[in-house]
């Protein structure tokens, strides 16, 4: 069973023959480090289910790059607004390790919710996840401090320390790679 098949059946109860129908539209696919799974302007013409590397979510602003996003294995990629809506997209979504995917043309995803009606339940689980990690953010931005932010990524997700670049880390959670250095220090030092 794949890593899909898996965040599926999680997610939500259907028949072996469903399972079955759904994992055989997506298609595997690879990305090497540095590579694009998409650019801010163009379409992005797939979703992808990550099984494996990192890939991170950002756009360019007065010659600056401003992470939105890291996302791990075990999520979907895609930029959501051109996939859904076929207009050009905000994002650039690269990756920062070599990845393995499973991709869902949009093509394929029509098909998919015509002949596999219970889909459409799981893409709509699918859109819920993401307004939910999108209201997590804000709430973070607003009422958290950049040392409570920090924290709370240290405990849900330690592993990107030490496989995403700082600079990138810092600018995901709203603060200067000398402020993230200096949190890292300290948090060190407290479990020493």
């Amino acid at each position: 069973m794949t890593s899909l098949e898996q965040y599926i059946i999680q997610s939500i109860t259907l028949s072996p023959e469903n399972l079955k129908a759904i994992a055989a539209y997506f298609k595997p696919s690879e990305l090497k480090k540095g590579d694009f799974f998409a650019r801010s302007g163009r379409y992005c013409e797939k979703l992808s289910f990550i099984q494996s590397g990192y890939m991170r979510v950002f756009f360019e602003a007065n010659d600056r790059e401003v992470t939105q996003w890291i996302s791990p294995p075990g999520y979907f990629m895609t930029d959501l607004s051109s996939y859904i809506y076929r207009q050009p997209g905000r994002w650039n979504i690269q990756a920062l390790t070599d990845c393995t995917m499973l991709d869902l043309s949009r093509d394929a995803y029509d098909a998919l919710s015509k002949e596999v009606p219970v889909w459409k339940d799981l893409d709509r689980l699918f859109i819920v996840k993401c307004f939910g990690m999108l209201e997590e953010r804000v709430f973070s931005h607003l009422y958290m401090s950049t040392e409570e932010r920090f924290n709370l990524l240290m405990k849900t997700q330690p592993e990107l320390f030490n496989i995403v670049p700082l600079q990138y880390l810092a600018s995901m959670l709203g603060m200067t790679p000398e402020t993230l250095s200096r949190l890292r220090k300290k948090s060190t030092s407290l479990t020493s």
